[in-house]
């Protein structure tokens, strides 16, 4: 009797062996799987442009036969170029003529009109600032003469980040050395500087 229940007990483990051996493995012997690491999307905010980042820019413009060097800077440090400030920009002009038969050449007008920007919107320009010369026909701008300004950028949006400074320049040129006739030509220009964040 002992032979045959130890048989039946032998014969049902060896049943339950055979059932294991045919299962995948136990969950016991399964390697913990390291979670997959999920990638942060960090946007990275696009440098503001500022021309004036330095402290001044310089900038050379053809108008006919005219060769024009500009220097800009502002006497207000960038990190005060707030929002709510007067921003001031001064600008120094002097020209070349080609072929130079000893004409001069005059500035009669300078405008700058600037416009708050951001990465996303474009502002209602502030209103237009001008330099209309005071004498007839206008500014001696011939080299060695010079010609100097400063423009102010009032107020802006606060949302703004930028402005885009616009500048226009009028000129006469005279014909001839001896003549009255003169010929106009105009340049224009712009800069960017950035507007500092509170």
């Amino acid at each position: 009797m002992r032979i045959a229940r130890r048989t039946t007990a032998l014969a049902a483990i060896a049943a339950l062996a055979i059932a294991l051996a045919g299962c995948s493995t136990p969950p016991w012997a399964t390697p913990t799987a390291s979670p997959t690491p999920t990638p942060t999307s960090t946007e990275v905010p696009q440098p503001v442009p500022n021309d004036l980042s330095s402290g001044s820019t310089e900038r050379g413009l053809v108008a006919g036969p005219l060769t024009i060097t500009i220097d800009y800077w502002s006497t207000l440090t960038m990190d005060k170029w707030t929002a709510d400030a007067l921003k001031p920009v001064s600008l120094s002009m002097i020209t070349q003529i080609t072929p130079n038969d000893g004409q001069k050449v005059y500035l009669q007008r300078a405008t700058m009109i600037a416009t708050p920007m951001s990465a996303t919107e474009t502002f209602d320009p502030l209103s237009a600032q001008v330099d209309s010369a005071t004498t007839n026909p206008g500014y001696l701008v011939l080299d060695p003469y010079s010609y100097s300004q400063t423009f102010t950028v009032g107020p802006t949006p606060a949302d703004a980040t930028y402005v885009s400074l616009e500048f226009t320049y009028e000129y006469l040129v005279q014909s001839t050395p001896t003549s009255s006739d003169f010929a106009k030509q105009t340049a224009t220009d712009t800069i960017t500087v950035a507007i500092a964040q509170k």
